[in-house]
């Protein structure tokens, strides 16, 4: 007669290695961080289970919950220090209308016409095309969003470029003569 619980301690290693790699599989498929640490951390406990010695019985069951706990317990400290998926949202777009007065620089020239930039908190991917209504900002230069447009085509201004009324004010009440 075969013994149920020894038929799974002799198989169980096995069966953890498959459901993690499934799970890591299904994270491939459907992205969004649901499924990746608990499929590491059964992976990672049926490769210890592999290297472990059957004789050592129901130790092996609580060095491999050890293993799955501590493992989950490690991936997800690093899934939040990476800021993948999940997380506090933090360089994170909602909308194209929370782009406006985001701050980058220039990575193709940009004209009236096109160009390219990077914003500094432009989400998961922070390059845009992007436009000025004057001039042409060469490349390296920082800029800001000005409009959005719908985010397909961002309307920037080279920071150095910007002036508002403050500024004009300032710079009218101002000596042109320091040593006045």
């Amino acid at each position: 007669m075969v013994d149920a619980y020894g038929l799974l301690q002799a198989n169980l290693p096995t069966l953890l290695l498959l459901a993690g790699a499934a799970l890591i599989v299904a994270e491939a498929l459907a992205p969004g961080a649901h499924f990746f640490v608990a499929g590491v951390a059964l992976f990672v406990a049926g490769l210890v289970g592999l290297v472990l010695p059957p004789v050592l019985g129901a130790v092996n069951l609580l060095i491999l919950a050890v293993v799955v706990i501590a493992t989950s317990l490690a991936t997800l400290y690093v899934y939040r220090e990476l800021d993948m998926y999940s997380g506090p949202g933090e360089g994170r777009t909602s909308d194209s209308a929370s782009l406006r007065g985001q701050t980058g620089w220039v990575t193709e020239a940009v004209t009236p016409t096109g160009g390219e930039v990077k914003l500094e908190d432009g989400g998961f991917s922070p390059y845009y095309r992007a436009r000025t209504v004057d001039g042409e900002i060469p490349e390296g230069e920082e800029i800001l969003v000005m409009d959005p447009g719908g985010g397909n085509v961002l309307t920037v201004e080279a920071v150095g470029d910007l002036e508002d009324d403050i500024d004009r004010e300032l710079a009218e009440g101002r000596d042109p003569d320091p040593a006045n």
